[in-house]
């Protein structure tokens, strides 16, 4: 494995890490607060199947990110609505609906599964982010040209 698999690799796996360590930073506000909420995945597929279908049947992006947003925010709130009003079993109720939500991403998600999404984000340009004097590709070129140069490349 060269330098640039390596780095593919790690790069890859940090992307993939990202949603789940949203996912667990809002689990542990939420026991912190004493919630048990073991639906966190259930609740991370439907929306973002929904967001998926979305996006591709509007060809908004910007409106498939809000309706998934709305449809985690249904299930948090059935998990709230069951768990706190209902006084339903906070482990019993987070497990159903990440099963529930397993389930639904399969059936709703089975017609995507091949499809390529068309749209494109624009790139919405930070002026604060401008002024920095160490861009990204400045950045990524120093970092290319150093591992050229050390001893252990061949």
């Amino acid at each position: 494995m060269d330098i640039n698999q390596a780095s593919n690799l790690v790069s890859s796996a940090v992307v993939a890490a990202i949603p789940l360590m949203y996912a667990g930073a809002g689990e542990l506000v939420a026991e912190k607060f004493g919630v048990l909420n073991l639906g966190v995945e259930g609740m991370m597929l439907v929306g973002a199947v929904t967001g998926f279908a979305v996006a591709s049947i509007t060809g908004s992006p910007w409106l498939g990110m809000l309706v998934s947003v709305f449809a985690g925010l249904a299930m948090a709130l059935l998990f709230s609505f069951l768990t706190i009003t209902m006084l339903a079993n906070q482990v019993a109720t987070g497990l159903s609906l990440t099963i529930f939500g397993i389930g639904f991403s399969a059936y709703v998600g089975k017609p995507y599964t091949s499809a390529a999404m068309r749209v494109i984000i624009d790139v919405m340009p930070i002026p604060v982010l401008k002024s920095i004097p160490c861009s990204v590709p400045r950045f990524s070129r120093s970092i290319r040209s150093a591992i050229s140069r050390s001893p252990c490349s061949s």
